[in-house]
């Protein structure tokens, strides 16, 4: 398996030598559960891609919303530009469910927007886990939902 390489003018220090070291113990534990806390600006993306560089996994890195996706993966592309970052949040610019009024009797149709560019990356990120395992998906919650068959994607 290919490396991650880990670009970065700097390097750990105070509480994230030991965070990263914690948290690379509890994933060779196999620990279902853990936490890296911290406030907004203290490190916790670096302290990730530290242990992301250690543990030599590929890395599924989920985020609340689209905004935040966005920021992660270009942060991972800047610490690992060697390596497959691949963006994966919903294709959707716009989406609007179906829905049924009883009162009306209105039956209001779904509508969506798709944007090409994000629907290209989220077939990328998908193709990246089939071809290497140095690879760091960044999504948006919307990645727990299906996207087909694995067999389509061999075919």
């Amino acid at each position: 398996m290919k490396k991650f390489k880990l670009f970065s003018d700097f390097r750990p220090k105070g509480d994230q030598i030991k965070a990263i070291q914690e948290l690379y113990e509890g994933l060779e534990k196999k620990a279902k559960h853990q936490v890296l806390m911290g406030v907004t600006g203290s490190g916790k993306t670096f302290t990730i891609a530290n242990l992301i560089e250690k543990a030599l996994r590929p890395v599924l890195v989920i985020s609340h919303n689209k905004t935040l996706a966005a920021q992660l993966y270009q942060e991972f592309r800047r610490f690992f530009p060697e390596n497959s970052v691949e963006y994966f949040v919903s294709y959707y610019d716009y989406y609007q469910p179906e829905a049924y009024i009883p009162a009306s009797n209105t039956f209001i149709a779904k509508e969506a927007t798709i944007n090409d560019e994000i629907d290209r990356l989220r077939l990328c990120a998908t193709n990246s886990l089939f071809q290497r395992r140095d690879v760091i998906i960044v999504a948006s919650v919307s990645c727990i939902y299906g996207i087909g068959s694995p067999e389509t994607y061999y075919s």
